[in-house]
């Protein structure tokens, strides 16, 4: 997962703003377009969204709305586009922030920094008896270490943040190994069961990890 996804279809714009961001330790990918930025989120996926609104084909609020009907990543919208209809059709749909062009690099970098520091930097994520810390990548079940590799450990972070929706196996291989990945998409089923055997009581009859036949998993808890 790339910590900001750029959506501009402004190279020389998306450029700069590219390696001023990466000069500040962050990862980041970019899309000149609509469709490719809802392709590599939907693969890759993004701790963050900088989404331009005037992209060729699908705009940035078509953009904005498919993100967050399904998830609830942080979006800013950066665009010369400064009428107050827009602004306001921007915050409906669901962006946390709304700046126009031209803007301050300094100051897009302070409010990147405080949606980090706000919604993302959570040191932990809970359910039940398992904790798994994200800074260290390891997980604790009834307060005893669990051995675990780190696609296993990416596995189970990305199921129980998804707690009650089905993911499609499509889904977890390109988010956990990538689209282009040189694995076999059996060795999602492979982790599953290897997870199974760490987390559950029973791991022939799982009911924290469950399979929903013909579509993929849902974390139960």
């Amino acid at each position: 997962m790339v910590d900001i996804l750029i959506v501009e279809d402004n190279t020389e714009l998306a450029g700069l703003l590219c390696a001023f961001l990466r000069a500040e330790g962050y990862v980041v990918s970019t899309a000149e377009d609509g469709e490719k930025a809802l392709s590599l989120y939907e693969k890759y996926g993004a701790r963050l969204v900088l989404l331009d609104i005037n992209l060729p084909g699908m705009d940035g609020f078509a953009v904005c709305k498919r993100i967050r009907d399904r998830e609830n990543t942080p979006i800013i919208i950066l665009t010369a586009r400064g009428e107050k209809e827009d602004k306001l059709n921007g915050i409906l749909l669901g962006a946390d922030d709304y700046i126009e062009k031209p803007y301050d690099i300094d100051i897009l970098i302070a409010k990147i920094k405080g949606i980090f520091k706000r919604r993302l930097a959570l040191d932990t994520l809970t359910d039940g008896d398992l904790t798994l810390d994200l800074v260290s990548g390891t997980a604790v079940r009834n307060g005893m270490p669990l051995t675990m590799t780190a696609k296993e450990f990416e596995l189970l972070h990305l199921l129980i943040a998804n707690k009650g929706q089905t993911m499609s196996k499509e889904l977890l291989f390109d988010r956990v190994w990538g689209a282009d990945s040189e694995s076999e998409p059996q060795t999602l089923t492979v982790h599953i069961k290897w997870l199974r055997q760490k987390i559950e009581d029973d791991p022939k009859n799982p009911v924290r990890i469950v399979t929903v036949w013909g579509k993929g998993y849902r974390w139960e808890g």
